[in-house]
């Protein structure tokens, strides 16, 4: 398997917290990493429907089997489990007891919030960032390439091709999770629809405008909105609420979380198509900004990123909000970079003063430096952690590349 990063984080609340819950899209890696983090623990999925039906009708005898804990998968499918499992983990006791993993945001989270507030923590498990697929050797040098295949682990790790696997992937969401969250009876208008919105990742979402062109309901729209972000498909980037004298745009904007997924729903199959196509741009910076979400979330954080933007255009594509200030991130996809691109930066620092920390500029040079004060990246280098991070895993890499088991 590839290591990932998200595997420090559970080391370290394995101990703090009686149960661990890991979230996230469907073929993220969850379950293989849960695993792996728990092997000493006996599995269970809810998928299959025997077990699934035993949970339903006798969660008491279900949970009786595994009096020293269990890994269950896909728990979302029975959420009345979760007050037995309270029930369970107040009376023994112990930390690291039940490891529960599920794809279906909103389903998982309320119930988690009801039954185990305060006894689980939470890991947010997207597809593998920049850093986990160069410690693996498995990162495209080719930014193109890396758009078109995305993150989801199947891709890295079997010789499948990216639309095919892509086309596979969404058919399957659409026929097992959004028929069973919600009630889409015309899956051709859905299908239309999710194309609409990659189209648009990366612009200020308009949902009158969306729901205009896929043909459906603005409450309609918004329904499925709701259903691809609790699904971790789309990310929708809220704007920072301070305005510094300016009027500021209050829409957010929406992001696809792999691009992969997005570039196929554009009808992109290759590198050489996405090199020519005119949303290369915004694929780009929806690729930067997922890298920046799943750096949060390996880490165990909630997302503080948010992006400004005034009614008169002036934009910063991304602002980090940490403890000592607001750090602005512009995004190009221009391997050249001129004064222009900067423009925004400049004009932002003077509005926001002294809670503005040193600008950064990532795009595709081929060489990170300073210019002018402004810290410009190149892609594979867009957080300052990545190469940090390559050579710490480095060790646990080889380790698991010696073994038989090469899978994700």
């Amino acid at each position: 398997m590839i290591p990932r990063a998200a595997a420090a984080l559970i080391d370290e609340i394995r101990t703090g917290y009686p149960v661990i819950t890991l979230t996230g899209p469907r073929q993220s890696g969850k379950t293989t990493l849960a695993r792996t983090a728990f092997a000493d623990k006996p599995y269970v999925s809810l998928e299959t429907p025997d077990e699934r039906e035993f949970a339903t009708l006798d969660p008491r005898g279900f949970l009786a089997r595994f009096p020293d804990g269990v890994l269950i998968d896909e728990v979302q499918h029975v959420p009345a489990l979760l007050s037995w499992i309270q029930t369970d983990v107040d009376l023994a006791g112990k930390m690291g007891r039940f490891v529960l993993t599920g794809s279906q945001n909103f389903a998982l989270i309320a119930g988690i919030s009801q039954s185990l507030a305060g006894r689980s923590a939470l890991v947010q498990l997207l597809p593998l960032s920049i850093a986990e697929l160069s410690a693996a050797g498995k990162l495209p040098d080719d930014l193109d390439a890396a758009i078109v295949r995305g993150g989801y682990p199947a891709l890295h790790a079997r010789a499948l091709q990216p639309a095919r696997w892509h086309a596979d992937y969404t058919q399957t969401y659409l026929e097992r999770d959004v028929r069973q969250i919600t009630q889409v009876q015309d899956l051709a208008t859905f299908q239309r629809f999710l194309r609409l919105a990659a189209g648009r990742s990366g612009q200020l979402l308009n949902i009158a405008s969306l729901a205009q062109d896929a043909g459906i309901a603005q409450s309609t729209a918004k329904a499925w909105l709701s259903v691809l972000e609790a699904s971790y498909v789309i990310h929708l980037l809220r704007p920072y609420h301070r305005n510094w004298g300016k009027r500021i745009v209050k829409m957010p904007k929406l992001y696809f979380i792999d691009t992969g997924l997005a570039a196929y729903l554009l009808g992109i199959q290759s590198p050489a198509q996405l090199a020519v196509h005119p949303l290369r741009g915004a694929l780009f910076e929806t690729f930067i900004i997922g890298e920046f979400l799943k750096a949060r979330f390996n880490a165990g954080w909630p997302s503080n990123l948010y992006f400004w933007r005034d009614n008169v255009g002036l934009e910063i594509d991304l602002l980090r909000e940490e403890a000592d200030g607001l750090h602005p991130v512009e995004i190009k996809s221009a391997a050249t970079v001129t004064e222009d691109q900067t423009k925004s930066l400049k004009k932002w620092l003077a509005l926001a003063g002294d809670e503005a920390r040193t600008p950064r500029l990532v795009c595709a040079t081929p060489e990170s430096y300073v210019r002018n004060g402004i810290g410009i990246r190149r892609w594979q280098e867009a957080i300052d952690w990545h190469n940090a991070l390559t050579k710490r895993m480095g060790g646990t890499l080889q380790e698991m590349l010696d073994s038989d088991d090469n899978t994700v």
